[in-house]
């Protein structure tokens, strides 16, 4: 197959933007957690959300920005 289709571009977008995000906001959620003295077992939880939601938002822009990719040939 000499070109991918532009599913599999968006498809790889999403996951690497969400692998990246979810990486970085583990990284933030940790911070964050031990900046707030977060108590006990809620740090957990905060640093689940924070990764989560930070994945979700950079697979969404990284697929976004793929999508628009998409379209142009060079």
């Amino acid at each position: 197959m000499a070109r991918d289709s532009c599913l599999a571009r968006i498809t790889a977008g999403v996951a690497v933007g969400g692998a990246v995000g979810g990486a970085v906001g583990a990284v933030y959620g940790t911070y964050e957690a031990v900046r707030y003295k977060v108590p006990g077992l809620m740090k957990i939880r905060y640093i689940g959300q924070t990764t989560l939601g930070s994945a979700a938002i950079f697979g969404l822009f990284l697929g976004a920005g793929s999508l628009i990719h998409c379209g142009k040939s060079y």
